[in-house]
């Protein structure tokens, strides 16, 4: 059993070594992104919704 996880261990070492880790710079810029495309779509999401309810109300 303790052979079985310190093969997994080592197993999850020698692939963690493999990743290519982005640079600080390239993980705010990216993170910049994320952050800057989520509000844009929860606004738009926003303004639909209310859009929506708006010409129901007038419907119903």
């Amino acid at each position: 059993m303790f052979r079985k996880i310190s093969n997994f261990l080592n197993d999850v070492q020698l692939e963690m070594s493999k990743v290519s880790w982005p640079s600080r710079v390239e993980l705010k810029g990216t993170t910049t992104i994320v952050i800057v495309l989520t509000l844009i779509l929860s606004i738009f999401i926003l303004i639909t919704d209310k859009s929506l309810e708006g010409i129901l109300n007038v419907i119903y």
